[in-house]
């Protein structure tokens, strides 16, 4: 009895996924393709063209990343791949952490992410470097903003203070102002910008260029604003 149940339960998910495939091939759409990796921002240096144009640029270590995980549409009912960065000591580890790691050959890594619908092929326990990308390519970084604690009004949102320190002005330069109504509403209204906590937010910027890659030092050197402080962990995605 048991055995038919999920028997049944196995063929709606096949149903499922193979009435999405066609209505995908019906609409003409396909999903879209990325390949990405992990890395660590190093810092920050400078790159001069051979005209002497100065571009400021941000230093990333990509190291290779490992393949720890293949999904695919019969298995999970979508495409990815699951790349491990860092190595870590295997007492911080997990018997399942270790266990999963083992089927891919490789030792407890620190940071994992999954790369939906990756653009190259890759087994279990293969590599991915900075090769990847090319020098001019246009990419998206995610990472993690700067905590900056509980900041005011001028810092947080770019308000100008109330301005003139004359007609009985006193220390009212970076002062909110008035945040709404007396008597009628009688509330404030949601999403009003007041003081509060800033940054430690995670933010993906759009934009950004490959200026040059090193891949004896699995460096990639990317010009734009990359989020996040000096060895905090970033994805590159194209």
């Amino acid at each position: 009895m048991g055995n038919n149940g999920k028997g049944r339960q196995k063929t709606r998910i096949e149903s499922r996924f193979h009435h999405r495939d066609v209505l995908t091939t019906a609409r003409g759409y396909k999903p879209q393709t990325m390949k990405g990796i992990i890395g660590k921002k190093i810092g920050m240096t400078s790159i001069f063209a051979a005209d002497g144009k100065q571009t400021a640029c941000t230093i990333i270590e990509a190291a290779p990343n490992t393949v720890t995980q293949v999904k695919t549409i019969e298995s999970d009912g979508y495409t990815a791949l699951q790349l491990a960065f860092g190595d870590k000591k295997e007492k911080h580890s997990t018997k399942a952490e270790l266990n999963h790691y083992a089927k891919a050959q490789t030792a407890a890594k620190r940071f994992v992410k999954e790369f939906r619908n990756y653009s190259i092929e890759k087994a279990l326990g293969e590599t991915i470097t900075v090769d990847i990308f090319a020098e001019g390519d246009d990419v998206e970084v995610v990472g993690t903003t700067k905590g900056k604690g509980f900041q005011g009004v001028v810092k947080r949102h770019g308000f100008s203070g109330v301005g003139e320190a004359s007609h009985g002005q006193h220390d009212r330069s970076r002062a909110p102002g008035s945040i709404g109504g007396s008597s009628y509403p009688a509330r404030v209204f949601k999403g009003m910008r007041m003081a509060g906590r800033m940054g430690g937010d995670r933010v993906k910027m759009k934009g950004l260029k490959v200026v040059k890659i090193f891949p004896e030092k699995n460096y990639i050197l990317i010009s734009g604003s990359v989020p996040g402080h000096n060895g905090s962990i970033v994805l590159i995605q194209k």
